[in-house]
């Protein structure tokens, strides 16, 4: 199959979560009609490991890596039979590789935890790692609900920075393509009780909310949109709404931000604690 349209990529560890990232981006590759990647990095003989391996070691690494993709491969046409798939075993760290990767993908899809391609590295690091790094939206398949059922909402966070401008566009668009409620919240401090918020401030808040997503709104007027104030800590607010969502979508950096730091806490929050699905798009990102 020929197709011009950039790969959704999966990384393939052969671990069970794994395992889901590759039916998540099948699916998504099915949905728009693009063709899927599997990428599966093994550790070389010194330029990424902490001590030299042994060629046999490398070998046997190397193999396994190769049998996974195999598996990989056959689950997602076994999914999404008419999907071009194309599979990479490539040498190096997890995280690099995967980086390098997202320069010319359209989606980047990892599981929360797994080998990684070396024994005993949990992949949670890759994961973080790519979120800060990529440069396309990095979807990162963990919690409760790793499969579209149910009708579930998608979940964006909002705090009126610049910075969260890419996030609401990649929800609505993913709302959109699964034809489901998207529930905008907006956390605007983590430091005033909710109680003690003046009315003016709250309106102020409001009306900053309307304002982000009135551009999306009439690009996508078939997605409905709920929307949720929530003065209060952004991390816990959003780790709340993941408990019945598919999947929940937050800028790499928000108005909290410290400069210098490629990823923020409520990001990385929802990386380790969700409940759902991870979505994280940095401000650069094209989708």
């Amino acid at each position: 199959m020929t197709t011009t349209h950039p790969p959704i990529v999966a990384g393939v560890d052969g671990s069970a979560s794994g395992q889901q990232a590759v039916l998540w981006g099948a699916r998504e590759a099915a949905r728009r009609k693009a063709p899927l990647r599997l990428v599966h990095a093994t550790v070389a003989i010194g330029g990424h490991s902490p001590v030299a391996l042994q060629r046999s070691m490398y070998d046997a690494l190397a193999g396994e890596g190769r049998e996974s993709l195999r598996q990989a491969t056959e689950s997602a046409r076994d999914l999404a039979p008419g999907v071009d798939v194309s599979t990479d075993l490539r040498t190096g760290s997890p995280a690099q590789v995967l980086v390098a990767e997202s320069q010319a993908a359209r989606l980047v899809v990892l599981g929360s935890r797994g080998l990684g391609g070396f024994t005993g590295m949990l992949v949670g690091s890759v994961a973080v790692a790519l979120a800060a790094h990529g440069h396309c939206p990095v979807l990162v398949v963990r919690g409760e609900h790793t499969t579209e059922t149910g009708g579930r909402p998608v979940v964006v966070g909002i705090d009126g920075s610049p910075a969260s401008e890419a996030a609401i566009g990649f929800a609505f668009d993913q709302a959109s393509w699964l034809g489901v409620l998207l529930v905008a919240l907006h956390t605007w401090s983590d430091t005033i009780p909710a109680s003690t918020v003046p009315e003016a401030v709250a309106e102020e808040e409001q009306r900053v909310l309307a304002e982000r997503l009135a551009g999306w709104q009439k690009k996508y007027p078939e997605v409905s949109v709920q929307r949720v104030f929530t003065p209060g800590r952004p991390a816990h607010s959003l780790l709340v709404q993941t408990r019945e969502a598919q999947l929940v979508v937050v800028g790499a950096r928000g108005r909290g931000g410290v400069k210098g730091m490629m990823l923020g806490s409520t990001s990385q929050a929802l990386l380790h604690h969700s409940s759902c699905p991870v979505a994280v798009v940095r401000p650069e990102s094209r989708y």
